[in-house]
């Protein structure tokens, strides 16, 4: 017999995962280190909501599109109203940029993080809910801010020490009016070679040519790249405007490759498109892509508005520091310290002098021991703790106003320090730990 529903146990939704304990410290510090940097930037955080009326992403992302078709969650409320999951950031930070009149005769630099969901099959590195950080920056047209948020994500690589594990990839959409004569073009060579399409490149071909350009079927390869390239057909305007953003990077040192099949899946992008990609995750190669939306702001009934940016997938992000092994110490949340009453008579001691500890030495990573339980097994918790020192009081430390260091993970002889020297000698200890 089948366990009744009410006694079943209840597991998360596939694709839609915990973060637990062991991980977030790890989160938090990408997390701290975007903050820290979009701040240095100049660009201030908003926070939108992850539900938005449908509408708003079919008319931006483009009905057509992979994410609007299939992969968007979407449900009625109770008034009858079409809400959806947000499956992406752009559309709703000009949405929220609109509607609070940011973009009234100003610029703006915003950026984001936060939960997105796309309902397509789980793999490593690609879930249902997904998390993401995202820069947008409003209200200017030269090449000068494409070029800007583009330093910022090279600052962010090296920051992390990824800079040698990742390639910027470019390309310009052109104008509509150059992509609408670029699309005739690709639409004739693809008719040419319509035995060659699988049958998702036939689906586009009438829909959205330009992302046949971006298919990963190695059996299309040969016949696509031979096929007629975007940035050949380029309005003088867009050229000009890439060639300013190519002169920028170099002058800044930025290496990058051309790569005229790049034309991202959101229908909004126009000129400038990027993609920094890796070799070392297998075929979840792209971990940030942005460029050029200078059209999407008019079309959501707004002024027309110039406007770039990117977004990063922090999981995938994750899981490339995690497989290159660049997670520092202070990213696995490790204990600095564990402080340990002996006993009993100990305890109040203990938990004054930790919460001294904590005021003197905010920088230091300190847990109390709590519970009670026999010295052997105190120690036992100490080790498991993962601290590199524990600070030791019993009866006779304090008697004598003094606390007993001992090394928990070096072999070294442990300390008998007087409460006053505690300070200077852990706040010395753990500067030498982060050096």
């Amino acid at each position: 017999m089948s366990k009744p529903e009410s006694t079943k146990k209840i597991q998360a939704i596939r694709g839609m995962n915990d973060l637990l304990p062991d991980q977030s410290a790890l989160w938090q510090y990408f997390e701290e280190t975007v903050q820290r940097l979009t701040q240095r930037y100049g660009y201030a955080e908003i926070r939108m909501p992850i539900v938005e009326q449908t509408a708003l992403f079919a008319r931006t992302i483009g009905e057509v599109t992979d994410i609007v078709e299939k992969e968007m969650y979407t449900f009625e409320d109770r008034n009858g109203d079409s809400l959806t999951l947000r499956p992406e950031g752009t559309a709703g930070c000009v949405r929220a940029a609109m509607e609070h009149g940011l973009l009234h005769n100003q610029t703006q630099r915003l950026w984001y993080k936060g939960p997105m969901f796309r309902h397509e099959r789980p793999q490593k590195g690609r879930y249902r809910q997904f998390h993401q950080v995202g820069v947008e920056a409003f209200g200017l047209e030269g090449p000068d801010i494409d070029a800007e948020v583009i330093l910022l994500s090279a600052r962010l690589w090296r920051e992390l020490g990824l800079s040698d594990h990742v390639t910027l990839e470019l390309n310009s959409l052109g104008s509509s009016e150059a992509r609408a004569a670029y699309r005739d073009k690709l639409v004739a060579y693809f008719e040419q070679h319509r035995d060659l399409l699988d049958e998702d490149s036939l689906r586009r071909l009438t829909s959205n040519p330009l992302r046949i350009l971006d298919s990963k079927n190695p059996d299309m390869a040969p016949m696509l790249a031979d096929a007629p390239k975007l940035m050949d057909h380029l309005d003088d305007a867009s050229r000009e405007h890439f060639d300013g953003l190519t002169a920028l990077l170099q002058a800044a040192g930025i290496d990058y490759v051309i790569n005229p099949r790049l034309v991202r899946g959101l229908d909004y992008y126009g000129r400038t498109v990027f993609e920094w990609t890796t070799t070392a995750l297998g075929s979840q190669g792209t971990v940030c892509a942005g460029g050029r939306y200078d059209g999407l702001v008019e079309q959501l009934g707004g002024k027309p508005t110039p406007a770039v940016g990117f977004a990063m997938g922090i999981e995938r992000l994750i899981l490339l520091l995690e497989t290159l092994e660049l997670v520092p110490g202070a990213a696995l949340g490790e204990l600095d310290l564990y402080v340990l009453p002996m006993d009993d008579g100990a305890t109040t001691q203990a938990m004054l002098l930790a919460e001294r500890l904590r005021s003197e030495l905010p920088a230091l990573r300190l847990q109390l021991h709590c519970g009670g339980g026999s010295f052997k097994s105190r120690i036992k918790k100490a080790d498991r703790s993962g601290a590199r020192l524990a600070l030791l009081l019993g009866e006779t430390e304090l008697a004598e106003g003094r606390a007993t260091l001992k090394f928990l993970r070096e072999e070294r002889e442990q300390l008998s320090l007087a409460q006053a020297e505690l300070i200077d000698t852990l706040g010395n200890l753990a500067s030498d730990e982060r050096a």
